[in-house]
């Protein structure tokens, strides 16, 4: 019922993956989560349907997002590098330290007082972003993840693909991605060079985790076999629709208490990519 597509992009631009604050810095993650992937293909298949009209309802936006979460699932996006003809991903739980200085780097700015002519008071920001270039070779940074795509499916994703932007600071130019090659066609059922192996024969796609390795999205924590950090899922949403907090992140939703990607699975599991690419333990309806 499912059929699965890997697809690169060339990172042309800092990005940035919200991941909160410490003092002034503003952290990125590591890698892109299946949630920003979705609300660039949401807001990309909207704003392409509203053509030249306003695309200013929220209630479009919900309405694509949850064809996008029913018509096609989604792995995280991990940066890579191009080595001997093909990619290798750099897994940010690995060398963890040689990973920050090679891709990660900070801006700083402020907010400028137009009387006083000199910087606001407390308006002080550093806004960590993943780099397009390597820190210590300058080699091009490319991001690297999978697509599944549901028999029957109507939605214009590739189209859509050619045009997103991910992340925040997108006013500035930030989250810039081209695709690097045709998306091609996965031919057998191995994932990220045989890190995990994926079903699509079910109603929803399944991921096999062999025992001992990482978790490669965020994965709901209750009762599952696996050590790591765990966090909840929280986000801020716009829902025009709502009587009250219906403003540009006004909403906050609670997604849930996860198992954060790098965390190891102490036995094999069969897992399934529910909405948002986040992962969960297969129940009946699975």
């Amino acid at each position: 019922m499912w059929r699965a597509y890997r697809v690169i992009f060339r990172l042309r631009s800092p990005l940035h993956i919200g991941w909160g604050k410490v003092g002034n810095l503003q952290r990125t993650r590591p890698y892109v989560t299946g949630r920003a992937l979705w609300g660039a293909l949401t807001m990309r298949l909207t704003r392409d349907k509203a053509g030249a009209g306003p695309a200013t309802d929220s209630r479009d936006y919900q309405r694509f997002g949850e064809r996008v979460n029913e018509d096609l699932a989604f792995t995280y996006f991990y940066p890579a590098t191009q080595a001997k003809g093909d990619y290798q991903v750099a897994w940010p739980w690995e060398k963890e330290n040689l990973f920050r200085r090679r891709f990660l780097s900070s801006y700083q700015g402020t907010a400028l007082s137009a009387f006083h002519h000199s910087a606001a008071i407390g308006m002080l920001r550093e806004v960590e972003f993943i780099s397009p270039y390597t820190l210590d070779t300058g080699e091009p940074v490319f991001l690297i993840g999978y697509i599944f795509e549901r028999d029957g499916s109507e939605l214009a994703w590739r189209e859509a693909l050619t045009r997103v932007q991910f992340g925040g600071e997108r006013g500035y130019g930030w989250g810039d991605v081209g695709l690097t090659r045709p998306i091609d066609k996965v031919k057998d059922d191995v994932l990220f060079g045989g890190k995990v192996k994926f079903d699509g024969s079910a109603d929803r796609v399944r991921i096999y985790v062999p025992a001992s390795e990482p978790l490669l999205a965020h994965t709901f924590a209750r009762n599952l076999p696996a050590q790591g950090e765990v966090e909840p899922l929280v986000g801020r949403e716009w829902r025009s629709y709502n009587n009250l907090h219906r403003y540009t992140g006004q909403h906050v939703e609670f997604v849930g208490v996860c198992f954060t990607p790098g965390s190891v699975v102490e036995q094999d599991l069969n897992l399934v990519i529910g909405e948002f690419g986040i992962w969960q333990e297969i129940n009946d309806n699975s």
